[in-house]
Order: C-alpha cells, then structure tokens, then sequence
C-alpha cells in the first residue's frame, strides 16, 4: 500500500535540495507526484521549496481541482498534470529554475549533443518549448511536442520540466541536465569544445540500447548523429536557432571538423572591426 506521507516527505527533501542548489529562488518551482490514476499530491503556491513540511502539501485530482489541503495548490500544476496524462509511467513532475539550463532556454540555444557520455546515455537531445505565460492550459500544452520523446524540456524562458518514475529521478535529469549546461559554457570560456567523432557517438547509442533505453536519434535517418536534428522541426515556433554552440561536421575518416562559434559570426564581426577601422583612419587623416 502506497505511503502517502512518506511521498510528501520525498517531495519536502527534493524541494530542500532544489532550494539549497540555487535552481528555485524565493518561493519558485513546484513538485507533483501521482498517488492514484485520480489524485496527484502538489506543492502549494506562495511556499519556499526548502522549508515545506508534509502538511503544507496538498492533493488535487487529474483536471486539477484541490481535493485537499490547507495551502493552495500551485498554479502550475496544470503543466505537471499535462505531462501525467501523456505518459502513464510518469508519476513525479519536478518544475524549477536551474540557472545554466534556463540560460539556454533565455537565449533559446539548443542544448549541443556528443560532449559527455553520461549526458548522452542519460538525457539524449534535449528540446526547448514555445513561450506561453506560466498557469494555463497554452502553458501546459507547449510539451506536448516533446513530453514523449524526453524526460527533461527546457521552458523558453522559465526553467525546466523534468518527469520520472521517482520524486529523486524526476530531479535527477534536471540535476544532470544543469551540470552539463555548466560545463558547455565553462568549456566554451575556455576557447572550444570538442565533440565526439561519429564511431564514438554511435557506440554511445549502441551502449544505451544494450541497457534497454530508447533514444529518439534512433528513428533518424540520414542525419549526423550530434546535429541536433530530433527536434529541430520545432525550432521555427519555438525561436531556437544554433549561435554559441555550432554542431560538429564529420568527414569520411571520422574526424571531427568546426568550432563553437558560425563562421558566418565571425566573418561578420571581422568585416565590422575592418569597416570601423577604415572610418576611424579615414577621420583621422582628414583633420591633420
């Protein structure tokens, strides 16, 4: 029999760590977990994550309606509810706002692909929804797109989403998925970043499918693993389009070619730099 508050208990020790790593500031994020196929415990509004107790927390049902508690639900929990009826072997949602994936969901920069092992074993690609204001169905409905194809979305400019079968698993692919975006913008600092070849992307995949986990890249025909190609049909309505982070060109003896940053960018800002250079001379030998 299913123990209702030690579940209550989970989410308050999830919400902690959420609060104690800086992905939900003030009283942001909430957390569900489905208890029955007709009730769902939630994270009331207007609380820290970091100090919730189990009876803060309250229980409303598929279409959202409060069943019980004293707080008021979260009024995000439309978007969590979505996610539930898409996938029926989810029973935890972790919504929250971890600073390096939001940035990428802030500049709408598609998450790069072959880095990290781990990353690709356990995330694959990563998609990023459509703008919507938070609370509402059209919120709620920007996964739909993706919510069978990810475990993790990033929220065009409002953090992340992330499912599983555990309150802990559902944070744990946020948790991976920041430390990732952490580590690009770290190595991207640094001057590069080198990405797999395509054998060694290909045994990445072949390793997750040996371990029974599916990776939509697999269905793809014809494409570079590491292009991002598994959602890149929806980056014209979600606003995604690739400028830090430029993918990797392979050539036929499996080396990987390109940089981090289009060349287009760098043409461009070298002819700007030559054009203002010109003028300035130009200026100067005029007033002597």
């Amino acid at each position: 029999m299913l123990n209702v508050h030690k579940i209550k208990q989970e989410i308050c020790e999830i919400g902690d760590r959420i609060y104690k790593k800086g992905f939900a500031a003030a009283n942001d994020g909430n957390i569900t977990y489905r208890i029955s196929e007709k009730e769902v415990v939630c994270t009331p509004t207007m609380i820290c994550k970091g100090f919730m107790k189990p009876d803060d927390l309250c229980i409303v049902d598929m279409e959202g309606k409060q069943l019980a508690g004293h707080r008021k639900r979260t009024s995000e929990v439309m978007l969590h509810l979505a996610i539930m009826k898409e996938r029926p072997d989810v029973k935890s949602v972790v919504h929250c706002q971890p600073p390096h994936a939001t940035a990428f969901g802030v500049s709408r920069e598609p998450i790069p692909q072959c880095v990290l092992p781990e990353v690709e074993v356990f995330l694959g690609d990563v998609p990023t929804t459509k703008y919507a204001t938070p609370g509402g169905k059209e919120f709620a409905d920007t996964i739909l797109p993706f919510v069978k194809r990810s475990n993790v979305i990033i929220l065009a400019n409002h953090g992340t989403v992330s499912f599983g079968e555990t309150v802990e698993r559902a944070f744990w692919w946020t948790e991976v998925l920041d430390a990732y975006c952490r580590i690009l913008m770290l190595s991207k600092g640094l001057g590069r970043v080198n990405y797999f070849t395509e054998p060694e992307a290909q045994a990445l995949l072949d390793l997750k499918g040996k371990w029974g986990m599916s990776d939509a890249r697999s269905d793809i025909k014809n494409c570079d693993i590491c292009a991002n190609d598994v959602f890149r049909d929806s980056w014209k309505e979600t606003g995604v389009v690739q400028q830090a982070f430029a993918p990797p060109s392979f050539r036929s003896n499996g080396a990987v070619s390109g940089s981090t940053s289009p060349a287009k960018g760098n043409s461009d800002q070298e002819a700007l730099i030559q054009a203002i250079t010109e003028r300035v001379l130009a200026e100067m030998s005029k007033r002597k």
